[in-house]
């Protein structure tokens, strides 16, 4: 009698122990909660982007890019070298000169022919958010712009420099062959006066630049704006936010 006695009791026992088990696992015991996603990552990205000072197009072009970056979400990976071109390497600075006229006698176009032009490129500026005053640029050699620009890159900055030098031609109407202008862009862009001077004072970056523009060559570069991917993908021109967003989502696919 006894021992039915245990045997039941030792049945309710586990009965009651299994059903507190039950309850607090159910009422008790913490959700579960998903551990977070890991934060997507992205392929590097180097683009070499081509393009000359004095090239209208590549300042639209810059723009356009600009923004399909600020669009990426893997913006963080992309690294950006701009590359030294001329357009004219044989140009000869001279602030005098009527940059219609200039423009014109260089392309064999008539100087209403040249305004008509100017007109509509100032028109497509103004489309991405740049202000053109082409009537009023100076002509000048690009070069020590290109040797400024690769003295920005040494120091991390070149993406300012660029900017500085593109606004102080298309937009403010400054000299970019001028020693004192090219000075004081280079330190409103963040470079060391120091830095800046002694590049002027020299033929530093010289090299660098004949480089870059043997580097075109050599690709069959032949127009600019020019925007190189990894080496792999290529869009010639400013072809529009779109494009450039299409090329860079392609390349660095999250992984």
């Amino acid at each position: 009698m006894l021992k039915h006695h245990l045997r039941y009791s030792l049945l309710i026992f586990c009965l009651l122990n299994t059903g507190l088990t039950t309850y607090f696992a159910q009422n008790m015991m913490p959700e579960a909660t998903s551990s977070p996603s890991a934060p997507q990552t992205y392929s590097r990205i180097t683009v070499e982007i081509w393009s000359d000072v004095l090239c209208p197009f590549c300042y639209i072009g810059k723009r356009q890019f600009e923004a399909a970056l600020s669009q990426y979400p893997g913006r963080e990976s992309v690294e950006v070298i701009w590359r030294s071109f001329q357009l004219d390497p044989t140009l000869q600075t001279d602030p005098s000169k009527n940059p219609v006229r200039s423009l014109a006698e260089r392309k064999g176009w008539s100087e209403a022919q040249t305004r008509d032009i100017m007109a509509y490129v100032t028109d497509m500026a103004r489309g991405v958010g740049l202000e053109y005053h082409l009537d009023k640029s100076v002509v000048a050699n690009s070069f020590d712009a290109h040797r400024l620009l690769q003295l920005g890159r040494h120091y991390g900055l070149q993406s300012e420099v660029k900017e500085r030098l593109m606004a102080a031609y298309f937009t403010d109407g400054q000299n970019i062959a001028d020693p004192t202008v090219l000075q004081a862009l280079g330190e409103a862009a963040g470079l060391p006066t120091d830095a800046v001077r002694a590049m002027l004072q020299s033929d530093a970056y010289a090299k660098e630049v004949r480089e870059d523009i043997a580097q075109a060559e050599r690709l069959e570069i032949a127009g600019v704006p020019f925007f190189v991917f990894n080496r792999r993908r290529g869009i010639s021109g400013a072809q529009g936010t779109g494009a450039f967003l299409a090329v860079l989502s392609e390349l660095g696919q999250a992984r």
